[in-house]
């Protein structure tokens, strides 16, 4: 039984130690694709399709792992999955085709975005619909104040990644290839304000949840966003010098990195 607590949670402590060495890893490479394509990462899609394969195992992940519980009409629980799936069918269906432009991504980069959403969803449909106590997410867990505030806090990260998206695709008219500097909404604070977005989401799907599989796809987004904001960051100061250093933004969480 691939739910088994032993091996729940040994696929837990894996992904914890493998977030860290992926954040001190990333600090050092470049993860090759949109604004840091590289043809050096080998073959490559168009970044539409890369996206669509990327975010589509989570949200059907997700919906298996639920349709096949003994809990699938536990009503806490059913909520909280339609949350983490209302975030991926917008990744995988709708932010896809509203990219602009012709950027490609690397299929190694695809692939290791398949894993972390496999993983990252066995962990959190996993806890949802087989690990967690029974009775845990019955309708009684919507009236709770850690589902309450983490909702707050998951639905205020999903205006900051949304707005954020919209201001990205809106910097270039059609047929334009040039780089411009983001401006407006938390842009005003970090370099990567959409990543400051899902940060916040996962944070509050951690607090609704209010489980340690959220905590851990908490830090796992940080590990993979966090060096990918810093190397945006530097990525911004090569090209565009003392304009964008002077405007004091950190990488992706405001006054702090």
């Amino acid at each position: 039984m691939i739910f088994n607590p032993d091996i729940y949670y040994t696929v837990m402590g894996a992904l914890v130690l493998t977030g860290f060495i992926v954040f001190f890893a990333l600090l050092k490479i470049n993860a090759g694709y949109g604004m840091m394509y590289d043809r050096r990462w080998g073959p490559a899609v168009r970044n539409r399709t890369g996206w669509i394969i990327m975010e589509l195992p989570a949200f059907a992940g997700m919906l298996v792992i639920w349709l096949l519980s003994p809990r699938a009409s536990q009503t806490g629980a059913v909520v909280c999955a339609l949350l983490f799936l209302a975030h991926y069918f917008q990744r995988t269906f709708i932010f896809p085709l509203l990219m602009r432009g012709r950027s490609r991504m690397p299929l190694v980069i695809i692939l290791c975005g398949v894993i972390f959403n496999l993983l990252n969803t066995y962990l959190l449909g996993g806890w949802l619909f087989w690990v967690a106590p029974p009775d845990r997410y019955d309708a009684s867990w919507l009236a709770t104040p850690q589902f309450i505030a983490g909702t707050a806090v998951f639905l205020t990260g999903v205006f900051i990644n949304l707005q954020s998206d919209y201001i990205v695709r809106h910097l270039r008219k059609p047929g334009d290839t040039a780089h411009y500097i983001p401006k407006g909404g938390m842009f005003r604070y970090v370099t990567s304000a959409n990543y400051l977005g899902e940060l916040i989401e996962w944070i509050g799907f951690a607090i609704l949840t209010w489980s340690l599989a959220g905590t851990v796809f908490a830090f796992w987004t940080f590990a993979n966003l966090a060096p990918r904001a810093r190397a945006l960051h530097a990525r911004y100061i090569s090209e565009f010098g003392d304009k964008y250093s002077s405007l004091g933004r950190r990488y992706i969480l405001p006054f702090i990195f």
